[in-house]
């Protein structure tokens, strides 16, 4: 009887272990400026060296990335798996994310990393981390942001000099299927500029995840990002085709799970009292739609096909900025947070 139900176990562990491997957490997290101590002449990082205006030093420094790697971490103990894909933005190099995935509290989850220098005028790139017992990577490519091609219309001062993060594209497989991951920064909202811009950045994703879907047909696609604009906006409902519910998704279609949620009260950010959702993943329809038997996006969260990651040691727990993100600086002052935005991630499984 002991043997019995000592097999019994074994293949119940096997089932589950089984199970865990063919469910994936895919998710993005802007790291609000994580820039090292060190001046680079081509990057605009004089507030972040130790005599510029936020004194970064050492200590601050690794402060910040023991933060950003114990909310990686939250989210893997919430949801019991560290997540296979993970984009980032507001890095300045690879060196910031080497030292992130060595931080002691996510190392073994053996991330790899995706990233390429940009030309932004900030300094900052966007990067893909990814397990690769889990995401077989094929190729990648970062793509420009140019005006050639456009629907849109620019003017001189909208063209001239701009300069802002390319788009990161990672090609691979997951359990034997092709994945494309978009991975952007879209431009600033600063002095309420930028609309038309932040259209022209999702047009060039689609268009190229257009071309994907043509040569690999069948691929399951994930645009992810910081998109500097709500589900609603322009740029992500017009530009990038995102629709609010599965039956509305064509074949050129995205479905967006955070329209949704945005209509219904949640954010990833607070500003002056408004909560939005710039923190977006969408899906193509491969993904949302696919048939038994293949990967798919699934309901999480109360029903919810995304969720924002919100945790109370993340938040600002009192004063004019509660319930706000906690972030690392607060009025001038570092105040040892984590990012002014929360992560958002979705959910795949067979």
């Amino acid at each position: 009887m002991k043997r019995i139900l000592t097999i019994a176990a074994v293949l119940l562990l096997s089932v589950a272990s089984f199970a865990q491997t063919r469910t994936y957490v895919i998710g993005f997290y802007n790291l609000e400026n994580l820039f090292d101590i060190y001046d680079d002449p081509a990057k605009n990082d004089q507030e972040y060296l130790p005599d510029g205006a936020n004194n970064w030093t050492q200590a601050k420094y690794e402060k910040k990335l023991a933060n950003m790697a114990k909310v990686i971490r939250s989210m893997k103990d919430d949801n019991g798996r560290y997540h296979t894909i993970l984009g980032v933005s507001e890095i300045e190099n690879r060196m910031v994310l080497e030292d992130l995935v060595a931080q002691p509290a996510i190392a073994d989850a053996n991330y790899q990393i995706v990233h390429y220098d940009g030309p932004d005028r900030r300094g900052v790139d966007v990067a893909l981390l990814y397990k690769p017992e889990q995401f077989n990577f094929i190729e990648s490519e970062s793509i420009p942001f140019t005006f050639t091609g456009s629907e849109i219309d620019f003017s001189d001062t909208d063209t001239d000099y701009f300069r802002t993060r390319d788009i990161l594209m990672v090609h691979g497989t997951i359990a034997g299927e092709h994945f494309a991951f978009y991975v952007m920064h879209l431009p600033s909202r600063v002095g309420g500029k930028g609309g038309n811009l932040r259209a022209r950045g999702a047009e060039i994703a689609y268009q190229h995840s257009l071309r994907m879907m043509e040569k690999y047909p069948g691929i399951k696609i994930v645009a992810m990002g910081d998109m500097n604009d709500d589900p609603f906006d322009e740029s992500m409902a017009v530009y990038y085709h995102g629709r609010e519910t599965l039956e509305e998704v064509g074949e050129q279609d995205y479905f967006n799970p955070f329209l949704k949620m945005v209509k219904d009260g949640m954010g990833s950010l607070c500003y002056q009292g408004q909560w939005s959702i710039y923190d977006q993943l969408l899906v193509n329809r491969d993904l949302a739609l696919a048939p038994e038997g293949g990967l798919k996006l699934m309901a999480i969260n109360k029903g919810y096909y995304g969720r924002i990651y919100k945790k109370r040691f993340m938040t600002t727990k009192s004063g004019q900025y509660k319930g706000y993100p906690l972030r690392t600086f607060s009025q001038g002052g570092f105040i040892n947070g984590y990012s002014d935005h929360f992560p958002t991630y979705i959910v795949i499984s067979k």
